[in-house]
């Protein structure tokens, strides 16, 4: 599978790059929006505040380009971290209005009255599996992931919601509709949960 992976002004590329192939596929950093239609999926990997990296979206003409492959086409697409954000119609972390493929917003985690764990989240957790889903199995015992966030997507369907994991309160880890997948976790960095995570999108039919 050739999976591209859009150049935006927020994104950790090259660690991605390296799994997706590591995971068998041909991965590409794709440097203009009209470019995309030559891949059989895309990643949007981010890191960094929402409002910069829609405004990377919007004004560098990947928008259109992206809703006409994801909504119309119904081309996989996975959002990793910022990523996964983007696609959720806000964040109270900015002004600037998502992506909207997934029905929720962006809100920062909420923590306990009182509570001592610290935000952002970063480290290693597991997760918890909501619903079966291709890309994060629940026959596969307990699944770990390196997270770095202070905000999380809140969807208003729960059934989109595919895994979870606690940081003072259930936040949510994955999400998916249909073609769209999202992960707050990254996989890049979550050694050989990562890469079987990524390689059951490379393998995933388009």
């Amino acid at each position: 599978m050739k999976v591209g992976v859009p150049n935006l002004a927020c994104g950790n590329f090259l660690s991605v790059m390296k799994i997706i192939q590591k995971a068998g596929g041909k991965a590409e950093l794709v440097q203009r929006p009209s470019d995309l239609n030559g891949f059989d999926k895309f990643i949007i990997a981010g890191v960094g505040a929402f409002d910069r990296g829609m405004a990377s979206l919007n004004e560098d003409g990947w928008t259109d380009v992206m809703n006409e492959l994801v909504l119309e086409r119904k081309m996989p697409v996975l959002g990793i971290c910022l990523g996964m954000q983007l696609m959720c119609q806000g964040s109270e972390e900015g002004s600037q209005k998502g992506l909207g493929w997934v029905q929720g917003h962006v809100r920062r985690i909420p923590l306990p009255s009182g509570s001592q764990i610290k935000i952002p989240h970063m480290g290693w957790n597991t997760v918890k599996i909501l619903r079966p889903n291709e890309l994060i199995p629940s026959d596969q015992g307990e699944q770990r992931f390196y997270f770095v966030h202070s905000y999380h997507a809140v969807c208003e369907n729960i059934s989109d919601v595919l895994a979870t994991t606690h940081h003072g309160s259930d936040v949510t880890a994955a999400f998916g509709v249909g073609n769209i997948l999202g992960v707050q976790f990254h996989p890049e960095k979550s050694h050989r949960f990562g890469l079987a995570l990524m390689k059951r999108f490379v393998e995933m039919p388009c």
